[in-house]
Formats: structure tokens, sequence, C-alpha cells
């Protein structure tokens, strides 16, 4: 198994100002609390850190202060996948520039491109800084799937190191560990724990940012040789797992409104996205305390 960035990381939120500006002393004090939670590196502007509303500047600015607040306590990895290669590809070498440590670069979406364009995309990015490469594989989102074959051919490339799996495709996952030296990250937290068991490296965790050391005590019960203890404790998790990532809100949603409840930094999501209601945020608050009683 490698871990080229950890085994333990986060995809953190952005956080925003009450007027929906970025917050970078917020993200500064969340990113160093949830190192100091058991996190031993951040994945900034993915998915959960609402990528397609922040500007390459907010991006940079973003990394930067993070940098900054986590020093060499934890890695950075910076997402800079779009729909366009160019613009992709400016986007990783400005990510190297402001001090991060690896790139997650998603499958260009929208325009669903055959594989072979797909491959081209992936390799055009790992040729341009660098930055060793975690593929970013969520076909329900980006409309195409980095399929295994295409996945087996960039093992080959020496920056590319990781892939981030969102495909439910648990065969082509352990096809792929079976074959490469690849780092392969789960990223559905539901699958933390089985794709540890086969090989995998760790995770990139959306629920990651409310219940840092929950999650982590799962990989060490795992790595300690306490299947068991570590079983309980990914179970224990299921209940807020499937209410922030499975009850029909996007995952940043909810995890914002469980950071506010909780007074982390967070903050508004951005528009399109819209905030989740009370009630939404009293139960996924009550969850959080059941779990912590356990």
């Amino acid at each position: 198994m490698t871990t080229p960035f950890g085994r333990a990381l986060c995809a953190m939120i952005t956080p925003f100002t009450t007027s929906g500006a970025l917050d970078l002393d917020g993200a500064q004090r969340l990113a160093a609390h949830l190192v100091a939670q058991g996190c031993d590196g951040l994945v900034l502007s993915g998915t959960t850190g609402e990528s397609p509303t922040t500007t390459d500047a907010e991006k940079s600015a973003l990394i930067a202060a993070v940098r900054e607040a986590v020093a060499d306590r934890a890695s950075i990895v910076a997402g800079v996948g779009t729909p366009d290669t160019r613009h992709t590809v400016d986007l990783a070498r400005e990510a190297e520039k402001a001090g991060a440590d690896g790139l997650l670069v998603v499958a260009p979406y929208y325009s669903r491109p055959p594989q072979d364009a797909i491959e081209a995309h992936f390799r055009e990015i790992a040729d341009a800084s660098e930055l060793p490469l975690m593929l970013y594989d969520i076909p329900n989102r980006t409309g195409v799937r980095v399929e295994a074959e295409t996945i087996l051919r960039l093992s080959a490339h020496p920056m590319i190191v990781a892939v981030k799996d969102c495909s439910y495709d648990f065969l082509a996952a352990q096809k792929v560990l079976a074959r490469t030296d690849l780092a392969y990250y789960a990223g559905c937290d539901e699958h933390n724990l089985a794709l540890y068991a086969v090989g995998g490296a760790g995770y990139v965790s959306t629920v990651s940012n409310v219940i840092p050391a929950r999650l982590r005590a799962v990989l060490d019960a795992f790595d300690a040789g306490d299947t068991t203890r570590a079983a309980r404790l990914q179970q224990q998790a299921t209940p807020l797992i499937e209410a922030i990532m499975s009850a029909g809100l996007p995952g940043t949603v909810t995890t914002k409104a469980l950071l506010t409840a909780l007074d982390l930094p967070a903050g508004p999501v951005r528009a399109p996205l819209r905030p989740a209601g009370p009630a939404t945020a009293d139960a996924l608050l009550a969850l959080h305390a059941d779990l912590t009683r356990t």
C-alpha cells in the first residue's frame, strides 16, 4: 500500500463569510482543527469545496492560507479539474505556485469525451507541473466514467499516483489495485473501511469535516489488527454518513449546516446551492451528539 498524501484526507469545505466572500481566516482555523483531530491531508476546492463557484484567484488564495495554517503537518491536494484542459493546466500550475503538494483532477464533465480523450486530458495535466496527480472518478456528477482500462494505462505515468474513487464500482477498483501501485482512496464515506480492507490507501472524506477523529479511528483500529472494532466504528458512523451524503441534499449543504451548528467555520453555500433548513440542521446535530456518546 502506498499513501502519497497520507491516509485520512478531508475533502474540506470552503468557508465563506456571511456576505458570501471567501473566509481565509475561517479556512485556516478549520484546517488547523481538522489536522489536530487526525487528518493527515486536506483536499481543497473539490466537490465539497464548491469549486464550480470559486474563482481561480480564490482557489490560489485558499491554498496559500491553508499552507500557512498547517505548514508541513498535513499534505494539501488542490482540486483543479475543469471541463477545459487548458484551464485545468493553468490551475495546476497556479496550485503548484501557491504551495499545494498534489492535484485532484476530475474527469472532464459535461462534454462527455470518449476514453481516449479523457486519457489525453489527464496526461496533459500530469505533464504540466511537478506535482503528483490524483485521478477523480465520479461519474454521477461528470457524466463519464474513467474506465478501469484507462486508469491502468495512466498508471504508467510517473506523476499519476492515486485515484479518488466515487464510481461505486468495487470490482473495477479491485482490478486496478491488483495490477498497479496506485494509491486508491475511497471517495464515498460508506466505502472507507471496505476499500481500505482490500488494499486501499485511505479516504478522501466529506464527513471528515465533522467527525475527523472518529473516521481516523476506523483506519487506526484496522491497522492495529482489531478488525472487529474497525467495523463497529464504521457502523456507528453510518447514520451520520447517510444523513450527510444520502438524504437528498448535497454533502456540501449538510456539512456546512452541521459545522455551523458545531460553531466551526463554514458560512453559507454559494448559489445555486441553498442552505439546509433548521429541521435538517437540528437532525444532523442530534445524530452527531448520538455518535459522540458511543
